[in-house]
């Protein structure tokens, strides 16, 4: 057995791998960048060692300088993680070369099934089947196109390399095409540097279906049944389950029999996951898409449900162990949901977010496990995934599991940055998902109905009043720890007399008039409403938690102190509630050109319009690339353009990319 494991990675996935190598007794070393230099599995690993600057190209992606903190640290083996280089068939030839065991599959292994078209090739030679398509090396952009009138739209391009739904598009017609063709090739190019491309018939209300495998060195290949992903945005996983709740036992042996035959196709080692598409109508009739030669984001439903620590089997696995588990070992027990929380905008259409984090509360409890490399005071950047953490519910079916994943999220809040919390918890709610009526389009079709807070007066008012009260507990917090001369409102003897907050939240221009005594609230004149803190519990340099009485129901909620006011999370969702401030009026006699600004933080990788031409209004202008996402800025008006940026540009949110200059 290894003594010292080098993690190739960062965030979540190294925490997770370091806790299993320190139950194991293996030291541990973590890599870091200079945006990671104070990251939490930097702290975490015994050792930690830097790589290079914040861009992943010189750092994480670094394959010489991973090689070198592996040599400097000792370590006798590399984990690569998910994402970075665990797919990389170069880093595993490098670990080769200098006497250090990769922890993984073979090179050939990665490198057949890094390449869809070689992988489609290689598990079609072991009678698994595969989606109808064009797939080999070289197609040109004509070649595809032709190839898709064909095979019938709609079409699936996806690139050779990668994975993660990376440059991946849809077509629906063949005047899509060139387009999606140029916009594939591009993300492709920048994330895996390989711009090949195929394409597939794109399955109707596909469900996404992966199956968990470990394969030993001594020709024993197993799986441990599967997990349904098909709840997905932009072609990226964000709700996990096993079992899926579409498959029936027979199917499971099927689809985990193909599985084990598409790893002996390459005498896969270690873990592995083989991904299918499946008819949601048809759920006996699934089809290859890909194999992921490495550990998936999703494997804690899978452990969960099967009691197997899969990072553990990895490394007895890559240190030459046999497999001790059978097939028949493989029973799962219960159920198990994950959903990954993200640094996004939902109701921007899922732009990435980025910055400080300045508080968090991550949930507890029966059945709730939390992956994340998350902590208070670290900077979320645009360098890398933005990806959070996981919460993940185990229970004994699936709507226990269900009511437990909504009640975690309701008590998950992270302070000073936009995540997908409130989504989760409302998508975990839509009446398709409770009855797992699944498929890999559903978030598209509710994700604009969904009932989010902030969308609600009644909530509205319900965070002004929230943020009132919890500001007013703690200024008298201050005022008791003070005694009673330190009182600085009311009577200083006797009971406090109702103080006035003029709040607003979220930046609404709406001012909401709150008078909080000491058992009833009163908003904007109205009646007074029964509300009252019945426990508050504040965190010095953190968030505070309370629970709150209103009219007899008591429910929790989270605040975060801010200069102006502070930050309430309650049911998923986060306001920011201020202290109102007067606003001096803009004058506006001078006509300004309409701007295009960036909706994100990113840089700029494409300019579509040429400086002074004349644009009608949606035109593309400017493409910005931010956490590994594209977003085309259009332009809002018909008009004459006039750039701000250029190619390779670092652009912050707001930030104007070009005026269009309206033409008579």
């Amino acid at each position: 057995m290894f003594d010292t494991v080098l993690i190739a990675n960062r965030g979540e996935i190294a925490c997770r791998i370091i806790r299993t190598l320190r139950a194991m007794g293996i030291r541990s070393v973590a890599v870091y960048s200079d945006a990671d230099a104070d990251a939490q599995h930097v702290r975490d690993a015994d050792v930690a060692v830097r790589i290079g600057p914040a861009s992943a190209a010189l750092s994480y992606l670094s394959i010489p300088a991973v090689m070198e903190a592996a040599r400097r640290a000792g370590a006798q083996a590399i984990h690569p993680g998910y994402g970075f280089l665990a797919e990389s068939a170069s880093l595993a030839q490098a670990c080769m070369d200098a006497g250090i065991v990769f922890i993984g599959p073979s090179v050939h292994a990665i490198a057949t099934m890094g390449d869809k078209i070689t992988a489609k090739a290689a598990v079609s030679a072991r009678g698994v089947p595969v989606v109808p398509g064009l797939a080999r090396p070289g197609l040109s952009d004509d070649e595809l196109s032709d190839a898709a009138v064909e095979v019938g739209f709609p079409v699936l391009i996806k690139p050779s390399a990668g994975g993660g739904g990376k440059g991946m598009h849809i077509v629906e017609h063949a005047d899509g095409m060139a387009a999606a063709l140029a916009a594939a090739r591009r993300e492709a190019s920048a994330a895996f540097g390989d711009d090949t491309l195929f394409l597939e018939r794109f399955v109707q209300n596909p469900r996404h279906i992966e199956v968990q495998v470990l394969a030993d060195g001594y020709g024993k290949v197993i799986h441990l049944g599967e997990r349904e992903c098909s709840l997905q945005r932009r072609h990226q996983k964000v709700i996990e389950e096993a079992p899926s709740p579409l498959l029936d036992e027979a199917t499971r042996a099927r689809i985990g029999a193909a599985a084990c035959e598409t790893a002996r196709s390459v005498n896969y080692l270690g873990a592995g996951t083989v991904e299918f598409i499946v008819a949601a109508d048809r759920p006996d009739d699934f089809f290859f898409m890909e194999m992921n030669t490495r550990l998936q984001v999703e494997h804690p439903v899978t452990e969960q449900v099967t009691g197997v620590d899969l990072v553990e089997q990895q490394v007895r696995v890559a240190a030459g162990e046999a497999l001790t588990l059978t097939q028949s070992d493989i029973v799962l027990q219960g159920h198990s949901i994950e959903a990954r929380v993200y640094a996004e905008s939902p109701r921007e259409g899922f732009l990435p977010a980025a910055g400080y984090v300045r508080g968090m509360r991550m949930p507890t409890g029966v059945g709730i496990r939390v992956d994340s490399g998350l902590r208070a005071g670290v900077e979320v950047t645009t360098d890398y995934d933005p990806m959070l953490a996981k919460i993940i519910a185990t229970g004994a079916d699936r709507p226990e599991v269900l009511r437990r994943l909504v009640d975690a999220l309701g008590e998950t809040a992270v302070f000073g940055i936009d995540t997908n919390v409130e989504f989760l918890r409302l998508l975990l709610q839509v009446p398709e998902v409770v009855a797992g009526t699944l498929d890999t389009g559903l978030i598209e079709r509710v994700q604009d109905s969904l009932p989010y807070a902030a969308g609600s007066a009644a909530a509205v008012d319900h965070a002004a009043v929230i943020g009132a009260v919890l500001l007013e507990e703690r200024a008298r917090a201050n005022a008791t720890s003070r005694g009673v001369w330190g009182k600085t409102r009311g009577w200083r003897l006797g009971e406090d007399v109702p103080v006035r907050y003029d709040l607003t939240v979220d930046g609404a221009a709406e001012k909401h008039t709150v008078r909080v005594g000491a058992r009833a609230v009163s908003v904007s004149g109205g009646p007074a409403l029964p509300v009252c803190v019945v426990e508050f519990n504040p965190r010095e340099g953190g968030p505070f938690d309370a629970r709150i009485d209103w009219d007899g129901a008591v429910s929790r909620a989270a605040g975060f102190e801010h200069p102006d006011g502070v930050d309430i999370a309650a049911s998923g969702a986060v306001f920011e509630v201020r202290i109102a401030r007067p606003v001096r009026a803009r004058v506006a006699d001078v006509e300004e050109a309409p701007e295009v600004v960036s909706p994100m933080p990113g840089t700029v990788v494409a300019v579509a319009a040429e400086e002074g031409a004349l644009v009608d209004a949606g035109a593309a202008i400017v493409v910005v690339e931010a956490m590994k996402m594209e977003h085309v800025v259009r332009a809002n008006v018909a008009g004459r353009v006039r750039l701000s940026v250029s190619v390779g540009d670092r652009v912050s949110r707001g930030q104007g990319l070009a005026a269009i200059e309206p033409t008579e």
